[in-house]
């Protein structure tokens, strides 16, 4: 017995099994398999369509808020593919075809696309020969290994939307241009993230939600990944709140990083979450192997899966005073306001 799954990222697809040791043979035959011998059918095609469109449904056209994220993604990228999500809109679903998807397949399902990670009870010498065995057969692919993707202008002005939406309460988001996940400056700002929103006792937590009970929930995080992304804070309104006066309490606590460095005791508790968040990735093979393979892929880097640890660890006060004086700017921010319908804004979309 085992279990498996997969999912989809901005930067790759994963497919993953957790099996007893003795079934390995089985889950190369089966991943070799689904590198080359896909079945790409009209009938398998408009069935996995419909499930994603569902799978879209579910997370983001139903939830109260759930296209605003991406609502701001199209806003702050304009080149970059990142300003499409992984899942597509229901346009994109709609137009796509048998061929496009067998073209994706040809080019990407290939061995030298491929990553492959294997965790827990094996031989080293007896996997590679099963590895050897099973994809060794497989064709390259005639795409290069070098991806054509246009980097994202620097922002030189903010940038802001209305939209009304059918929601209860006014929510607002801001994302700020960010490094990609491994560079100096995405550890600081990792650790900027802890401080303002992880806990009922981080910032704007305290300060949005429970002390001046100017919103129902407020948070932040960086979406961490192989090229620059964004670096987002989300608060959904408590009634009788407006975005602009939400916006000033989340921008002034953003400018608190950059005038007073954060106490120890601040960034002590960020770090040992992250520390607890590193040792809990590595509990189980199947996690372990999936931090590895993100180490692999979008690090470039297998040795990142220990080492990138002590880079958290060495953060200082003034590393986060140095981000945070970076991107933490308004002309290197987009913002998405969100009325509820029955609101009334004029000029929303």
């Amino acid at each position: 017995g085992g279990v498996d799954n997969a999912s989809t990222t901005e930067d790759y697809t994963l497919y993953w099994e957790t099996i007893p040791s003795s079934l390995l043979p089985v889950a190369l035959w089966l991943e070799a398999d689904r590198m080359r011998n896909l079945d790409i059918s009209e009938r398998s095609f408009n069935t996995e369509r419909e499930v994603v469109k569902e799978e879209r449904r579910m997370r983001f056209e139903n939830p109260p808020y759930g296209t605003v994220v991406e609502t701001l993604y199209r806003l702050a990228f304009t080149v970059h593919p990142y300003a499409h999500t992984p899942i597509g809109s229901m346009e994109d679903l709609d137009h796509a075809s048998l061929s496009d998807i067998q073209a994706f397949y040809d080019t990407y399902y290939v061995p030298e696309n491929a990553t492959l990670v294997i965790t827990g009870d094996f031989e080293p010498a007896e996997a590679r020969a099963l590895v050897e065995k099973y994809f060794a057969p497989i064709a390259r692919g005639t795409a290069s290994g070098e991806r054509s993707i246009p980097p994202e202008p620097i922002q030189t002005a903010k940038r802001r939307l209305q939209i009304t939406r059918n929601v209860a309460l006014p929510a607002y988001i801001a994302g700020y241009h960010m490094p990609a996940d491994g560079t100096p400056d995405a550890y600081p700002l990792r650790v900027a993230a802890r401080i303002l929103s992880e806990g009922e006792s981080s910032r704007i937590q305290r300060r949005l939600v429970y002390e001046k009970r100017m919103a129902l929930q407020a948070e932040s995080d960086g979406n961490f990944t192989e090229h620059p992304n964004l670096f987002f804070v989300f608060a959904v309104l408590n009634a009788g709140f407006t975005p602009a006066q939400v916006e000033a309490e989340l921008i002034d606590e953003l400018n608190r990083f950059k005038t007073e460095p954060v106490p120890e005791d601040e960034l002590s508790r960020a770090k040992t979450q992250i520390l607890r968040d590193f040792v809990v990735s590595r509990e189980s093979v199947q996690s372990l192997g999936e931090e590895l393979g993100y180490a692999a892929v979008v690090l470039k880097d297998p040795g990142l899966l220990d080492a990138e640890l002590d880079r958290f660890l060495r953060v200082t006060p003034q590393d986060i005073q140095r981000v945070a004086r970076k991107y933490f700017v308004p002309e290197n921010s987009s913002v998405v306001e969100v009325y509820p319908s029955q609101s009334g804004i004029t000029g929303a979309k």
